[in-house]
């Protein structure tokens, strides 16, 4: 159980991280900055409840809180670390975009967790 845990916590949490970093890397290229996180957002959402639904096997909903909150504090963490400190936006990242995103990462797990449990 402890590993499901952490596969689900960090892994997944991560894994998503790291997926819309990717995004974000490459639509730099190609779309105007202020517009990154508004393409990323729906793909994002697709993606985290594929994986709420299909990969995340949490029979509680304690344990879809903690998801919320582990993803949550990953993507501030890493958004902090790895895009505001690296890239240093000139006109700042928190935008409402990002706020969106962080509601997102905290409510998904959240709604899925208590579907299941009606379920």
């Amino acid at each position: 159980m402890k590993r499901q845990v952490l596969r689900d916590t960090l892994g997944w949490g991560f894994l998503l991280w790291l997926i819309g970093y990717a995004l974000g890397i490459v639509l730099f290229a190609v779309v105007p900055p202020s517009l990154i996180g508004w393409i990323i957002s729906p793909i994002g959402t697709v993606i985290t409840l594929w994986v709420l639904l299909k990969k995340v096997k949490g029979d509680s909903l304690q344990y879809y809180v903690l998801l919320a909150i582990a993803w949550t504090l990953i993507a501030i963490v890493f958004d902090y670390f790895f895009l505001v400190k690296v890239f240093k936006p000139a006109d700042g990242y928190y935008k409402l975009d990002v706020y969106l995103y962080y509601t997102l990462t905290f409510v998904l797990p959240l709604i899925v967790g208590w579907v299941k449990k009606r379920t």
